[in-house]
């Protein structure tokens, strides 16, 4: 009798493992200063290029140890949730969400190759001021404070053992 009540039992989502690491990523993506000395607009699709493009920086993190993939995908997984549910809350109707969330995961899929350039690189101020800021030109001030905040989060990402990044509840660094 015991092992059928387990059969029946809903088993825990182990995507709930990486919750504090994904509500680490919205709260780094979503610190102050990025949109105050960094000049991303604060909107909708400025918020949503920030937790891209944190969440590409953690993801390429947890590639450097094929051993935790599963987290990214995990990570990954909790990411396409809470954007439906953005969504939603937002007001799209059920035919809208699905291509929206498409067009998102594609979206982060190009983000996750462009930020794979090196830290200063022109091919990385590129991509921050194509993506950040849909090809308006920052002011000097804004992209030199992003992409140095970029590099603070990288270089404290590469010092966190993915074991414990995959854990974390919280991102240091990301500030300037």
């Amino acid at each position: 009798m015991f092992s059928l009540r387990n059969i029946f039992r809903p088993q825990p989502d182990p995507r709930e493992a990486r919750r504090p690491l994904w509500n680490a990523v919205v709260a780094a993506a979503r610190t102050p200063h990025w949109y105050a000395e960094g000049t991303v607009p604060d909107t909708l699709d400025g918020r949503f290029d920030m937790i891209s493009l944190v969440l590409a920086l953690v993801l390429h993190r947890i590639d450097e140890d094929p051993a935790q993939g599963i987290a990214g995908v995990q990570l990954t997984e909790l990411f396409v949730n809470d954007m439906d549910g953005q969504m939603r809350q937002i007001g799209f109707g059920d035919m809208v969400v699905g291509k929206q969330v498409g067009r998102m995961m594609s979206a982060l899929g190009g983000r996750l190759g462009a930020y794979r350039a090196a830290d200063g690189s022109n091919e990385l101020r590129a991509a921050l001021v194509r993506n950040l800021w849909r090809g308006a030109e920052p002011t000097e001030a804004g992209i030199a404070h992003v992409m140095a905040g970029v590099a603070a989060l990288r270089g404290r990402l590469a010092a966190t053992p993915v074991s414990e990044l995959i854990v974390a509840d919280r991102l240091d660094g990301a500030r300037p």
